[in-house]
């Protein structure tokens, strides 16, 4: 059993999937970039309710964490769907830069007629608000919950 040392953060605008983890939520999500893995939806839902929880809660920072996590993920995606957990192959981290808003939140923002995060409230967010603006930016998110999400961070 892994000892769990990290309370996991779920935003409000997660709260539509949160209690049954049907999706993935951005902690994890943030984890698994973290952790330079991709993780398919349809593995996602054959973990069982305990093991989505667990990688929603195991911390994930540290050299040894992020490798231990990464073993937790491997060791819980083959037991369930007998497949390996694909490697991301790097990852564009522009949600760490606080010296400018990314072009893809400000472009997002402008696609949901919602004024886009200044400078000095983007350095003000946390780093999982940031990671979170920023994928729900990216093609392939749910978009609808861009909008939602600057107003939880006080932006919209």
């Amino acid at each position: 059993m892994h000892t769990i040392l990290v309370k996991p953060v779920y935003f409000d605008f997660e709260n539509d999937f949160v209690d049954t983890l049907r999706c993935i939520p951005m902690i994890v999500r943030y984890k698994l970039d973290t952790a330079n893995k991709k993780l398919q939806l349809a593995e996602w839902s054959r973990l069982t309710s305990d093991e989505k929880q667990t990688l929603a809660e195991l911390p994930c920072e540290s050299p040894a964490e992020v490798e231990a996590y990464r073993k937790y993920l491997d060791a819980r995606v083959w037991e369930r769907s007998k497949k390996a957990v694909k490697d991301l192959g790097g990852v564009d981290a522009t949600w760490e830069n606080l010296g400018k808003v990314p072009l893809e939140v400000i472009a997002k923002a402008h696609e949901w007629h919602c004024t886009p995060p200044t400078l000095s409230q983007w350095m003000g967010l946390g780093l999982l608000q940031r990671f979170a603006l920023v994928k729900l930016s990216r093609s392939g998110h749910e978009g609808e919950n861009f909008p939602k999400a600057l107003v939880e961070f006080g932006i919209g």
